[in-house]
């Protein structure tokens, strides 16, 4: 699996990686040998960069994915969590579906981009993870709190990232505006952009790309299907995690029909497409099993021609402008 570094980090990311949030029970519970299954198969296609965060499950992401990786070598695999949300013991009862995840509510969640919260998390995080550091420490939808996030929990991160606690720092987000602002306002190492550089979308290339790749610093792409509808475009799929707009559908269906008749499924092209930018470093790819695993790299491995992308232009899909990769692996 090829890798690539996070702008001048020294730390690297596989292309392909793998988020943790669905082991945690996102939407519906997942057994703890199924996701323990999840992180080997992971490991087997070549997978070594893994992405978590307190908010997924309550915590049960990082703990299981920290179970699962105790016996892997350290230095062998890269760990990015997440900072921004304390959790916070609840004597309630039910599950946090409320929140997408099918766990009990053991903990509330607490919005804390202090410095203060922001050491506090991490402490948290090392503490279920099982690790005495992380690779790359991420603020987490910062959206509500933005001049808190730069003026308390930006210094902080700086200052964890300078005393070796987490080798690098960014900020990860559903929108580019804020993101935008980090790259060039900060000297974060990567950002984490979800959902916004897909082939159904590319707003990120408007500003956030290019200041990544005027400042040498690396975006981490999230979700590539648009939470489903890229994954299998039929009636009742999702899209930015609700019902999928019938334009929107009837779009993403017509991009199937491009790339199947050339032979290559959607879900493909759909992985290989961000790296038509050189400031993408990695997709990441939630998996709730080992053949979801599987199957989301036996796609990202498939040669995608250029005829799929002159196909999607042709037909008005995609813009002309928007750059796509070349028909070698990412």
């Amino acid at each position: 699996m090829p890798s690539r570094p996070l702008g001048r980090s020294g730390v690297c990311v596989t292309a392909l990686g793998f988020g943790a949030a669905a082991v945690a029970g996102l939407y519906e519970d997942v057994g703890a040998e199924e996701a323990a299954a999840a992180v080997d198969a992971a490991w087997a296609v070549g997978v070594r960069y893994f992405d978590t965060a307190p908010h997924y499950g309550l915590g049960r992401s990082e703990r299981r994915l920290g179970e699962a990786l105790k016996n892997r070598p350290r230095d062998g695999f890269t760990l990015s969590t997440k900072v921004g949300r304390i959790l916070v013991p609840h004597d309630g009862k039910g599950d946090d579906l409320a929140h997408a995840f099918a766990v009990p509510a053991t903990h509330r969640r607490r919005w804390d981009f202090s410095a203060d919260g922001v050491r506090r998390s991490l402490e948290d995080s090392l503490t279920r993870l099982g690790l005495d550091h992380v690779d790359l420490a991420l603020l987490h939808d910062p959206d509500d709190h933005e001049e808190q996030a730069f003026r308390e929990a930006y210094p902080a991160l700086e200052d964890l990232r300078s005393q070796g606690v987490v080798r690098a720092i960014g900020a990860g987000m559903n929108q580019t505006r804020m993101l935008t602002r980090f790259l060039t306002d900060t000297d974060v190492d990567a950002v984490l952009c979800a959902g916004r550089y897909t082939l159904l979308e590319q707003g990120a290339l408007e500003s956030l790309l290019p200041a990544a790749a005027a400042a040498g610093k690396s975006v981490i792409v999230g979700g590539v299907f648009n939470s489903g509808l890229l994954a299998d475009p039929s009636p009742g799929a999702t899209y930015d995690y609700a019902a999928a707009p019938a334009g929107v559908l009837r779009r993403a269906a017509r991009m199937r029909d491009v790339t199947e008749a050339r032979g290559v499924p959607l879900r493909a092209a759909a992985l290989r497409f961000p790296f038509g930018h050189p400031a993408v470093a990695s997709v990441l790819v939630g998996a709730r099993s080992s053949a979801e695993v599987r199957d989301a790299a036996e796609h990202f491995g498939r040669p995608v021609p250029d005829a799929v992308w002159e196909g999607l232009r042709t037909r008005g899909l995609l813009p002309g402008e928007v750059p796509v990769p070349d028909g070698s692996q990412p």
